[in-house]
């Protein structure tokens, strides 16, 4: 009898130890992830996060056309979850947030205790083609797609009509990138998401996408087109706000901020400042003329000026050659880009891991 009552005491015990070891993990309010693939991981595919306007062949005036996402989650109880905003990358011609890469990546964050969210964005396959029309033809075009002074601007510095039509995706892509964002905080009690642990990242267009949404202001990609000129911003969570705590960066630039710098007449990283989000950089040194090493290092070195976080790792081929565009197979120490990027996070992040 004494032996019975003894195991039942060490079993109260026990579970009153780990009762109030999880109370002192939620009180701590830091998320708790697993250091290895633990969870199922459920996905909700093809969710509608905003309207935007674009065009098809035989439209004149832009019309709304649906932006999706989809979001990977651990079938899991805990209701402090990171999460993590993935950006394809694509050129601002194309891209998907399905490609097998992603794919892959968002299944070994979500099955570690992440919501990972791949987002679409508009691209110039939505936005139409303006080849023979006029100046004014191109302003009534893209009215509503992108603010007046974005269009002229595209249009005096263009040197190809691609050029010109990458420079007008990227505005758009820029607006639904922040919509995505805010529907991930006003989503935020559905997927158990800890708003204080919010990571963006993406690759190539997508990290050049990545590093305005995190350094721009809130109203930036906002507020210069009007809700008259573009009634889908209703669609977009305005009234929500978001703070980026960390930023995933795999062979991008800063193009759009110089682009944004030019266009309002602002100084050289106007919108660079002590508070930005810190930084993860995977970039190789093979030659690039889309996104050369050379953005890297500049980001670095504005970074450093600051006193930011930041990380550049120099990415090599599996062979130890240097890599390039494009490198998701890229090593460093044996590591890969997931594990590198899961590295970061948990260190940068404080987070707990088991």
């Amino acid at each position: 009898m004494r032996k019975i009552i003894y195991l039942l005491m060490l079993s109260v015990l026990f579970l009153t130890a780990c009762s109030r070891e999880q109370v002192s993990l939620e009180e701590n309010g830091i998320p708790v992830v697993k250091a290895e693939s633990f969870f199922t991981v459920l996905k909700d595919e093809n969710i509608r996060y905003a309207d935007g306007l674009g065009h098809n062949s035989l439209s004149s005036i832009p019309f709304s056309i649906p932006i999706y996402l989809d979001v990977y989650y651990p079938n899991n109880f805990e209701t402090q979850r990171p999460v993590f905003m993935f950006i394809h990358g694509g050129g601002f011609t194309g891209g998907i947030k399905h490609k097998p890469e992603i794919v892959e990546m968002a299944n070994y964050y979500a099955s570690r205790g992440w919501v990972f969210i791949s987002i679409d964005y508009r691209t110039t396959e939505e936005l139409g083609d303006a080849e023979g029309m006029s100046s004014d033809e191109v302003l009534t075009y893209y009215k509503g797609i992108a603010p007046e002074e974005w269009i002229k601007h595209a249009l005096q510095g263009a040197e190809t009509l691609k050029q010109f039509q990458q420079a007008i995706a990227m505005y758009a892509a820029q607006r639904d990138a922040k919509a995505a964002l805010r529907w991930i905080m006003a989503k935020a009690d559905t997927y158990n998401i800890d708003k204080d642990f919010i990571t963006v990242g993406g690759a190539s267009a997508g990290a050049i996408t990545t590093i305005a949404l995190g350094i721009s202001n809130q109203e930036d990609f906002r507020d210069e087109v009007t809700i008259n000129d573009d009634p889908t911003l209703a669609t977009t969570h305005l009234n929500e706000t978001y703070s980026v705590r960390s930023m995933i960066y795999f062979w991008g630039s800063n193009a759009k901020l110089d682009l944004f710098e030019a266009v309002y007449n602002l100084k050289q990283y106007a919108r660079y400042d002590v508070d930005d989000p810190e930084l993860f950089m995977g970039h190789g040194e093979a030659t690039d003329p889309v996104t050369p090493y050379e953005e890297a290092l500049e980001l670095q070195s504005v970074y450093d000026s600051l006193g930011v976080y930041n990380k550049l790792v120099t990415l090599l081929l599996p062979n130890g050659e240097p890599a390039g565009h494009g490198a998701w197979n890229a090593k460093v120490d044996g590591k890969g880009l997931f594990e590198l990027t899961f590295d970061f996070l948990v260190e940068r992040q404080s987070l707990i891991v088991e």
